[in-house]
């Protein structure tokens, strides 16, 4: 039997795509930047969103592709900004700050969990490396395109270096050994010293003024710090406790470092506060508490108590703390404890790729963004609905009906295989 797809078609595939213009018909599209659209109309091109409004007044092209969807959902491709799929690692157990490592070199493309966040509508993902480190690592913003390596998912900024953050932690997760800390004030104090290090590095780097002779020794480890204090990298900071919180907002403020709160169990006893730094946070929502007693006191409502700050706020799964399928269920239980249903759904869309810096491209439907959208049976907050399709750059790489796809959505014998489907079974023999 043939596997679902050669290699050759899956490299041709992202060059030609969308040549024709296809029109999505009928369905309740949410834009999320825009008022929502009852019977509405979707045109896409070569990748891109060509134009979003109502059925009636939007005509298609005439060699477009009409796909009539009505009864469904329309919603913006989902943003995970903070994911460990891929089997990714970052720093090993030789110290507790390495900002040298990068999740870049670690990722497995053909673990299914990419796949099944596809399933679970997610288009773009902020993979992390582990919290065990006060700076495990560099993370890397990813596409969930179909691909055979990891330059073929990879977002790159304009400068055409990949994109991704800093991820940084603190709480007890760090806490462990020498040469670990022990305590959480060892823990601030070693990454204000290394911040320390990066400042004066920076310093030399600008008084040599590019003549070699006067250039420190390059230091990789304090090059991506560097890259940290100039704002190139966003910070992804990893924090449970409302004490642990306000650390944070101290090293921010001392460094002047672009960062995300992510995790905030504690979110709602010091939203105030946070708001006050104006740092946004990325919020993970858990019916089943455990794990570590750090996050005793995560509650819904933080996402509720966030926006009546006025904090930017997003949510990610963590995966595999929860499942990237079950994505959409994190919003509909902060909307259960208050939050209003549009910012349940911007944290799920544009709060994310404002976070990733990605609000250019992705996050809602508007002409000129990249094409990146799924099709739900429902509501998106109701329990019986399910994704039927997840579109990437005008391409669909979920689709229900096609029984491989299904068995990532539901389950079974066989899913959590690594996805050999990228080769053709033919070169195997």
């Amino acid at each position: 039997m043939k596997k679902l797809a050669v290699v050759a078609f899956l490299l041709a595939g992202w060059v030609t795509a969308q040549e024709r213009p296809m029109l999505f018909i009928g369905a309740r599209i949410i834009p999320i930047t825009s008022t929502e659209i009852e019977d509405g109309a979707l045109l896409i091109r070569q990748g891109k969103i060509v134009a979003v409004g109502p059925r009636q007044k939007l005509s298609p092209p005439g060699d477009a592709e009409v796909i009539d969807v009505r009864g469904k959902v329309i919603l913006p491709g989902l943003v995970d900004t903070h994911s460990h799929i891929g089997s990714v690692e970052g720093g090993d157990s030789s110290a507790p700050i390495q900002p040298d490592a990068r999740a870049l070199d670690s990722i497995d493309v053909r673990d299914s969990r990419l796949q099944k966040a596809q399933a679970g509508g997610i288009t773009t993902v902020n993979i992390m490396p582990g919290s065990g480190h006060l700076l495990s690592g560099q993370t890397i913003y990813l596409k969930l395109r179909d691909g055979r390596t990891i330059d073929e998912l990879a977002l790159r900024n304009a400068d055409g270096s990949i994109a991704g953050g800093m991820k940084m932690a603190n709480g007890t997760n760090s806490r462990r050994a020498p040469p670990f800390p022990g305590t959480r004030a060892k823990s601030a104090a070693l990454l204000r010293e290394q911040l320390i290090k990066a400042v004066e590095y920076r310093d030399k780097i600008r008084k040599a003024a590019g003549d070699p002779e006067k250039l420190p020794e390059r230091d990789l480890r304090l090059e991506a710090l560097v890259e940290v204090l100039d704002g190139k990298r966003m910070v992804h900071f990893h924090t449970h406790r409302h004490d642990d919180i306000l650390t944070v907002l101290r090293l921010q403020k001392e460094f002047g470092f672009r960062a995300v709160l992510h995790h905030v169990s504690d979110a709602w006893m010091v939203a105030d506060e946070i708001a006050k730094a104006g740092v946004p946070c990325s919020l993970i929502l858990i019916d089943s508490p455990g794990g570590k007693i750090e996050a005793k006191d995560n509650r819904f409502i933080s996402g509720a108590a966030l926006e009546r700050a006025g904090v930017l706020t997003a949510f990610h799964t963590d995966d595999g703390v929860t499942d990237s399928r079950l994505f959409l269920r994190m919003a509909a239980l902060a909307v259960r404890a208050g939050m209003s249903r549009q910012k349940a759904l911007e944290a799920l869309t544009i709060a994310g790729a404002r976070m990733l810096d990605l609000e250019s491209r992705i996050g809602s439907l508007e002409p000129g963004k990249d094409a990146d959208f799924v099709i739900l049976s429902g509501d998106p907050f109701s329990v019986y609905t399910k994704v039927l399709e997840t579109w990437v750059e005008g391409v669909k790489v979920f689709d229900r009906t096609v029984a491989q796809d299904r068995l990532y959505a539901v389950g079974g014998y066989g899913a959590s295989r690594p996805g050999d489907f990228y080769v053709d079974e033919e070169w195997l023999q």
